[in-house]
């Protein structure tokens, strides 16, 4: 029972310790991201033209909140390997090896998937949607609406590329099965529209932008699967 208690304590320890070192290291991210808060806006901003602020503290929390979130994807190595730190004492041998190529594959796709929607995906939802407006519509968004709409669809396409990846790994610990995939195929696409539409803003457009990446990517991890699927 002593035993039990000190293996217990002494996770509860080293969890603290990895959560400790997270949190300084989105902090200090963040910190140094708010010195260089008017160079993020105007870069995050250069696909909405003019932007306005209603509220005196409006741009001041905007800074804030671009802080955070290029503090969190700049510290998002540090706070992965520092999760996977905590569980590689519980792993074996071999699993270790996996975890090792998955650690950094994970932080890739994030940041890929994040690219992906900045650079494409983002300018062309907000071309659409005011094109859509029509010629007797001026567009006038206020810093506050535009970065909400940004973060709200780069933060779920930096989820939704590490797809594959928890495929792949699934299919390793036998979890899931490629026939599985397949068959659920018709499911998986009702559940991917669902889900796009709950994590993007509620217009149809953007909802499309992120679902037919994920219909795509769906059908990455039904070919990995195939391809990765344990023998017999």
């Amino acid at each position: 029972m002593e035993d039990t208690k000190m293996a217990l304590s002494n996770h509860i320890v080293e969890l603290r310790k990895r959560l400790i070192i997270s949190v300084a290291a989105v902090t200090a991210c963040s910190l140094i991201s708010f010195i260089f808060s008017d160079q993020l806006i105007a870069y995050f901003t250069q696909h909405a033209g003019e932007l306005v602020f209603l509220s005196p503290p409006e741009a001041f929390m905007t800074a804030i909140k671009v802080s955070a979130f290029v503090g969190l994807v700049l510290a998002l190595p540090v706070v992965i390997s520092q999760f996977w730190l905590f569980v590689l004492p519980a792993l074996k041998r071999s699993e270790r090896i996996t975890f090792y190529i998955v650690i950094p594959s994970s932080i890739i796709l994030f940041y890929a998937g994040v690219a992906f929607c900045f650079y494409l995906v983002l300018p062309t939802a907000v071309r659409f949607l005011v094109d859509f407006a029509g010629p007797s519509l001026t567009a006038m968004f206020t810093l506050r609406e535009y970065i909400a709409f940004m973060l709200r669809l780069l933060i779920p396409f930096g989820l939704v590329f590490e797809l594959p990846l928890m495929t792949c790994l699934l299919i390793r610990l036998r979890l899931i099965t490629a026939d599985g995939l397949r068959r659920s195929r018709k499911y998986a696409l009702v559940l991917i529209f669902i889900t796009a539409a709950i994590l993007t803003p509620p217009d149809i457009a953007t909802q499309v932008m992120l679902a037919l990446p994920i219909v795509l990517l769906f059908e990455i991890s039904v070919l990995l699967a195939w391809l990765i699927r344990p023998r017999r």
